[in-house]
C-alpha cells in the first residue's frame, strides 16, 4: 500500500513539474475564435452593425510572474442597418494593447487574469449608401478583458477570454462631411482557443 502511495506521489509530482509555469520575460502566444457581438447605439438613424464571428490572434509579454502585456489582432467586415433595414458594411481592423494580471500564473490547471487597456480601431472598405455616406476612419477607446488559461502541457493550453471594447464613430455625408450620427459599437467579444508558450 505504502509503495503504491509512493508511486501516486511521484507521478503527481512529475505531472506538476510538466506543465510550466508563466515567468518574468516569457511570450505566449493564442489564437481564438471570436464572436462579436457589437452593443451597438447611435445619436440618430438607429444604427446598429451585425454579430460576426472570426479568427484573433494575441501575443502576451510577462513584464513579471504576474503582470503581462498583450497585443490582440483580428479583423471583421461588419453589415451595417438603419432602423433594421441594410444600408452597407464597414471593416474593422481593432489593435488592442492591455495590461493584465495573472492571479496564478504557476498553476497546473486553471490560470485566471483580468486586464485593461487602449484601443485604436481603423476603418476601412467603407461602402454605406452606395458611397453616399462614410465614417470617420478611426477610433480611440477603453478595453476590459477577463480570462483564463488551461495548462495541456509545458507547452500549450486552452484559453477562454472575454473582452469588452469601446467603439465609436461619426457617419458623415460624404458629399458635404456633414456628421449626421455618432455610431457607438463597443462590442463584447467572446473568444475560444489555443495557446503555446514560447
Amino acid at each position: 500500500m505504502k509503495r503504491r502511495l509512493w508511486v501516486a506521489v511521484a507521478l503527481a509530482i512529475g505531472l506538476a513539474s510538466s506543465i510550466a509555469s508563466a515567468a518574468q520575460g516569457d511570450w505566449l502566444g493564442r489564437a481564438r475564435v471570436i464572436n462579436i457581438s457589437p452593443d451597438a447605439s447611435s445619436s440618430a438613424l438607429s444604427l446598429d452593425a451585425s454579430t460576426e464571428t472570426t479568427l484573433e490572434l494575441d501575443f502576451s509579454y510577462f513584464l513579471t510572474g504576474n503582470l503581462a502585456m498583450e497585443l490582440i489582432l483580428a479583423t471583421k467586415q461588419h453589415e451595417i442597418t438603419s432602423a433594421g433595414a441594410p444600408i452597407g458594411d464597414v471593416s474593422l481592423l481593432p489593435p488592442t494593447l492591455t495590461l493584465q494580471y495573472h492571479f496564478a500564473p504557476d498553476s497546473a490547471s486553471f490560470r485566471p487574469y483580468v486586464g485593461a487597456g487602449i484601443n485604436y480601431t481603423k476603418f476601412y472598405d467603407i461602402n454605406l449608401l452606395g458611397g453616399a455616406a462614410t465614417v470617420d476612419n478611426s477610433s480611440w477607446g477603453g478595453a476590459l478583458q477577463i480570462g483564463a488559461d488551461f495548462p495541456i502541457n509545458k507547452t500549450f493550453f486552452v484559453n477562454i477570454d472575454i473582452k469588452k471594447i469601446w467603439i465609436d464613430t461619426d457617419v458623415k455625408l460624404a458629399a458635404t462631411g456633414a456628421t449626421v450620427a455618432n455610431f457607438k459599437i463597443n462590442p463584447i467579444i467572446v473568444g475560444l482557443g489555443l495557446g503555446m508558450k514560447f
